[in-house]
């Protein structure tokens, strides 16, 4: 059953490399036909998503040989959870296709929907590994609130990303300004609604998609252990 386990989790590396990689595809093609490289950020922000994949499958890998509460393993995962949103972030990427003329609206459609397919599901994989290994020492209750508050952070810097355009990087370059807008308006909620309104409706968005996949992944789970 273990070597299943892991010749599937090699499998589904290997389409989702594949998949990167027609992304990829697209984008060059549309450069080539465009004769520019406009969106050259959907590659960076794809490396991203794979980034945050990594580094939660790096977390689980260190928590079979050392507490949670290691500082190493704390470490890896505020690492996961700053770069965590840019997975989710891409969804937003789609107010870019209109920003200037190019020879096929509907291929950037196709091209964007490809990035975006892509970082999502990287993103979810990412927090279904940490869900997991919450599951294994919480409650299931306890676990659940946990991954719904991490979606809520996500979806909360996705604003601060779109709106108010900052970056992981100011985390380090720019840590005090992005200080100061993030608890203006955490203090200062009603100043602010589209915060509200933005971090509510992806808060929406990127949980309900997370339950349906997280039951999808159990029943799949408890089919192929009767098997």
């Amino acid at each position: 059953m273990k070597r299943f386990y892991l010749s599937a989790r090699v499998r589904l590396g290997l389409a989702l490399a594949a998949s990167s990689i027609a992304s990829v595809g697209l984008f060059a093609a549309g450069a080539w036909s465009n004769h520019d490289g406009a969106f050259g950020y959907l590659p960076w922000n794809l490396l991203l998503a794979w980034f945050a994949l990594l580094v939660a499958l790096w977390l689980e890998r260190s928590l079979q040989r050392t507490l949670w509460s290691s500082w190493y393993a704390l470490f890896l995962t505020v690492v996961w959870l700053v770069f965590l949103p840019n997975t989710f972030y891409m969804v937003s990427d789609f107010v870019h296709i209109q920003e200037m003329g190019r020879v096929d609206l509907l291929y950037d459609v196709v091209m964007f929907s490809s990035f975006i397919l892509n970082g999502v599901v990287l993103g979810y994989l990412s927090l279904f590994i940490v869900h997991w290994e919450l599951a294994r020492r919480l409650s299931a209750r306890s676990a659940f609130l946990i991954v719904e508050f991490v979606l809520l952070l996500c979806s909360f810097a996705i604003y601060v990303g779109r709106e108010l355009r900052w970056n992981t990087w100011d985390i380090v370059a720019n840590p005090s300004s992005l200080l100061f807008d993030v608890s203006d308006r955490v203090i200062n909620p009603k100043e602010h609604p589209q915060a509200f309104t933005t971090t509510a409706s992806f808060f929406v968005l990127l949980s309900s998609m997370y339950i349906i996949l997280w039951y999808v992944a159990r029943v799949a789970r408890s089919q192929r252990s009767t098997q």
